[in-house]
């Protein structure tokens, strides 16, 4: 996990980078990863922003089934045990899956490709109250990260209010 901490003017943001074990492995790992992820949300206070994205070995499903809250009612694949850990992660903590707001073709969607798969599990995680400022999460298909993982992309709107002199 990798976290970085943004000060812009008078606002902090936190930026966390998380990568989830995968499956198959030992369920304590998965644990452990959890336990992790839940310290450092915690520990960053109410008055700062946070963005968490990540490889987070999941599958959340196409539908928002009982998270209507957290999941924005698209996606890829069916949900697994993984993206139940996720979704309530992203509900526990406010949080909203930024890319599964916006109707988007497979390819848009579809973050890990190999010979043998074709799946989405990168997620991009803003906290809910910022979801308006998400104009559009999607996937760039000609730019692979890795030769494996296509870049995911969170556009962003930040307006200055001018009379507070502070960003929102």
């Amino acid at each position: 996990m990798m976290f970085i901490k943004l000060v812009i003017g008078r606002l902090i943001v936190n930026i966390v980078s998380a990568y989830a074990p995968h499956v198959g492995l030992d369920e304590e790992v998965k644990r452990i990863f959890w336990e992790d992820l839940d310290e450092v949300v915690r520990g960053i206070p109410s008055t700062e922003k946070i963005f968490i994205g990540g490889d987070f070995n999941v599958h959340i499903s196409t539908t928002s089934n009982g998270f209507d809250d957290v999941h924005g009612g698209f996606g890829f694949e069916e949900r697994n045990g993984g993206g139940v850990s996720l979704l309530e992660f992203s509900k526990a903590f406010e949080l909203v899956i930024a890319n599964s707001c916006f109707l988007k073709r497979d390819n848009q969607l579809v973050t890990f490709c190999s010979t043998v798969a074709s799946t989405q599990i990168d997620y991009l995680l803003p906290q809910k109250g910022d979801r308006v400022l998400c104009k559009d999460c999607k996937v760039i298909p000609s730019e692979n990260i890795t030769t494996q993982h296509n870049l995911l992309v969170m556009d962003l709107e930040i307006k200055r209010d001018r009379r507070k002199k502070t960003l929102l």
